[in-house]
């Protein structure tokens, strides 16, 4: 691409009544030789009038906006494929963050000198971006994309992806490997209310979704069938086979406990996995496909383990899934225990993966127990019970029951007793301890996800079968629940229903129709070669320069989404229609030869070194931040957007995730005589909110390292920091700014300025 240059500098918005638009006119003429224009109005009508006539008569078609946010205004400073654009932010984070003079006090003589330093490297920053930017390429698949969907599960979540991906247009296949569809759903009797009043049971709808998945054309029913192995990536995915239960050479490896690997070594036992073949093989065999859904459902959890209430070893206590099955045959006895507790001496807590549907089940049943028995009587016994939303009224219905008994209570025994079951309640409402005989004890068993028993994904992926394991989700598929709920850290493959979270059937419709959505979008996004989430619609994608990597295999490793395998040498082997965009690999290298087209190690380094360093100056010290741009950066406006002052001292990058931040970058802030940097990004841990899962986590890593090598050349450790904050912290970033400022000041200005 042939650029021709041109900035446009807005006066607008009181940018023009606070800068100096001469002198920053003249850093983009005489220091960065380009053509310069302004504007009192970039954003409106003659401001883009004057860009499009000098993209069509002057043929400018690289555009340097000095203006507002780069995360405002996106569409009226779009010119179309064929250009590029970069921003300067001067309004948020320059003009609005010069803050307000306290009431009486005089603005600092020096403010405006300031402001305008502040102003002119935001400037230079921009313009050298544009200098350094390629037009993007967007990646294409060789082989096209395949727009088949492939469900995984045929419950109420898999027919119900099924179907919403149809009517869009898709030819889908489900994968069951039962004998029939329906799921768990076939063995219930009835569902809970979806409409007003809240309060009557509905029928279930299985059987007539089911018939409606069966009449559906561009619908292929697979029964008695599972996946054995999931290659290849979005677009266009390998998925291989088997009949349900067996084994077979493309199967993902058999879990082996701690116990059976010393046995393995010992040789008393066969290692499952002998024989399995790499998952680099390719299977001839292979169905295409160009998304997943993955909607193999829950199991109830375990109960046996709590001996004093007799799962196992008591006749007729039975878990909350046998007694649905048993009232849909119309066997509810007419007095029932629901148990939703373990109970036992000062013992507050739930059953395993329980949740608010288990108490509305609870609910449900209950009334199936005054429903088939004209003196019928239901005891619940709580410690907690839970009713979102409109369910409220549905519980409160159930209280109005006279049939039905609740109360708050520790269970301490369930025996046999002349035919009968002794419950023994202590600790109740009631303030008095209670001893029921009834037909039945139905324990609360919760919804345990399938993924925490089953390879039911079996990816052939570098980094393993099974979705990584944050530690965080108690076996659920993985996902970022705040951001992306349906997307797993495999980028094409969406989970819903019970693999996702416990849910009522009408919230696993919701659920199956959005994962249904997420898959129709990727296949799209893949069939235009831009990335799918978060950053939708970015055409880039990392580039790797092969010639100088030395198979270290950081990027493999650090890749929080799986997009890239190696071979048997370590030589990375991208997937790139996996890839999310995020830079992680870009980081993490140390040859430095990954990159994008208009973000890369020098294309951030030379704004870095763009950045004019006075010498001796001790109100002139110059502090880099390279700030996430999902939740720091849109803080940073808001901050300014409400006039809080930010340092002039300090000058902010945005990058894509801090993951993305290769030390490099610090080392060159370091030569170029900034005084200090920091990286400011999201939180990590058990309640992180980056967007690309490990960003920060990793970044905090590197950064423990590059303290080490800025000891060896004599630089305080401390002139380099992390720091994790919220997109809600706007408030609370200025005086953290101000705090590292003072701690830099303190230290002095950095040793090799001038070098």
């Amino acid at each position: 691409m042939d650029k021709k240059y041109c900035a446009y500098l807005c006066s607008g918005c009181g940018i023009g009544d606070a800068l100096d638009m001469e002198a920053l006119a003249e850093v983009v003429t005489s220091e960065m030789s380009m053509e310069c224009k302004t504007s009192d109005c970039l954003c409106g009508a003659e401001g883009r009038a004057l860009m499009e006539k000098d993209m069509k008569n002057d043929g400018v078609n690289t555009f340097v906006i000095a203006a507002c946010s780069p995360r405002v205004m996106q569409k009226e400073f779009d010119f179309g494929d064929g250009t590029i654009t970069t921003r300067a932010n001067l309004r948020e984070q320059v003009v609005w963050a010069e803050g307000k003079p306290a009431e009486g006090e005089e603005p600092h003589a020096e403010a405006a000198e300031f402001l305008n330093e502040t102003a002119q490297d935001y400037v230079r920053m921009a313009c050298t971006r544009a200098k350094k930017t390629a037009l993007p390429e967007p990646f294409v698949l060789e082989e096209g994309t395949n727009k088949k969907i492939l469900v995984m599960g045929g419950g109420i979540a898999g027919l119900t992806s099924a179907l919403e991906a149809a009517k869009a247009g898709n030819e889908v296949t489900i994968i069951e490997k039962e004998a029939v569809l329906g799921g768990k759903a076939l063995g219930w009797r009835q569902s809970f209310p979806s409409k007003a009043p809240w309060i009557e049971l509905e029928e279930n709808p299985v059987e007539s979704l089911v018939a409606e998945v069966n009449a559906n054309e561009k619908i292929t029913v697979k029964t008695e069938t599972q996946v054995a192995r999931v290659a290849g990536q979005p677009g266009n995915f390998r998925v291989s086979l088997k009949k349900s239960g067996e084994r077979n050479e493309w199967d993902a490896p058999a879990k082996v406990t701690v116990d059976e690997q010393e046995k393995i070594e010992k040789g008393e036992m066969e290692d499952p996995n002998e024989g399995w073949q790499k998952y680099v093989a390719v299977d001839p065999n292979a169905e295409i496909f160009g998304a997943v859904v993955l909607a193999t459902g829950w199991r109830p959890a375990d109960v046996s383990q709590y001996d004093h209430l007799g799962y196992g070893s008591v006749k007729n206590v039975v878990t909350n899934a046998e007694f649905e099955k048993l009232a849909k045959e119309g066997k509810v006895p007419a007095n029932v225990a629901f148990v939703m507790s373990p109970g036992g001496a000062d013992n507050d807590e739930d059953f395993p993966y329980c949740n608010s549907v288990t108490s509305m089940v609870a609910l449900k049943q209950a009334q199936y127990v005054c429903q088939d028995n004209a003196d019928g009587r239901a005891y619940i016994l709580y410690q907690h019970m839970r009713t979102p939303g409109h369910m409220e009224l549905f519980y409160k219905n159930a209280q109005m029951n006279d049939g039905i008994f609740m109360t708050k209570g520790n269970v301490m025994k369930v025996e046999e007793a002349g035919g009968k079951l002794a419950v023994n309640v202590e600790n109740t409402l009631l303030g008095e301890n209670l001893n029921l005989e009834v037909d039945m004890v139905v324990l609360a068993a919760g919804m345990e996800p399938a993924t925490l028993h089953e390879h039911s994904i079996n990816l052939a992926y570098r980094q393993g079968p099974m979705f990584p394991d944050l530690g965080l989700f108690d076996g659920y598929a993985d996902s970022h629940f705040i951001c992306f709920p349906y997307e797993t850290r495999r980028t094409g493959v969406y989970t819903c229903g019970g693999v996702r979270k416990a849910a009522t059937m009408d919230e696993t419709i919701d659920d199956a129709t959005g994962a249904a959505l997420k898959a129709i979008q990727c296949l799209e996004s893949t069939d235009r070669g831009v990335a799918v989430h978060p950053r939708s619609g970015d055409a880039t994608y990392p580039e790797f320069f092969m010639q100088r990597c030395t198979q270290c295999k950081r990027c493999t490793e650090e890749c929080p989404f799986g997009a890239l395998d190696d071979d048997e040498k370590g030589t990375p082997l991208p997937n790139t229609t996996r890839c999310r965009r995020c830079g992680t690999c870009m980081g993490a290298c140390p040859e430095r030869i990954i990159g994008f087209k208009d973000y890369n190690i020098d294309l951030i380094g030379s704004m870095i070194k763009s950045i004019e360093v006075p010498e001796d100056d001790d109100d002139r010290l110059r502090i880099l931040v390279l700030v996430c741009e999902n939740d720091a950066y849109p803080a940073l406006d808001m901050a300014g957007m409400k006039r809080h002052k930010l340092n002039h001292m300090i000058r902010f990058i945005p990058v894509r995730c801090l993951g993305s931040v290769n030390m490099a970058w610090i080392r060159d802030a370091m030569s170029a005589g900034l005084d200090g940097a920091m990286l400011l990004g999201c939180s990590y841990g058990d309640d992180y909110q980056c967007h690309f899962v490990k960003g920060s986590e990793i970044a905090n890593k590197r950064m423990e390292n590059i303290g080490d090598t800025l000891s060896t050349l004599g630089l305080e450790a401390e002139r380099v920091v992390a720091e994790q904050v919220a997109i809600t912290d706007y408030d609370k970033i200025p005086q953290l700014l101000e705090d590292f400022v003072e701690e830099i000041v303190e230290m002095g200005p950095n040793p090799f300025k001038g070098f």
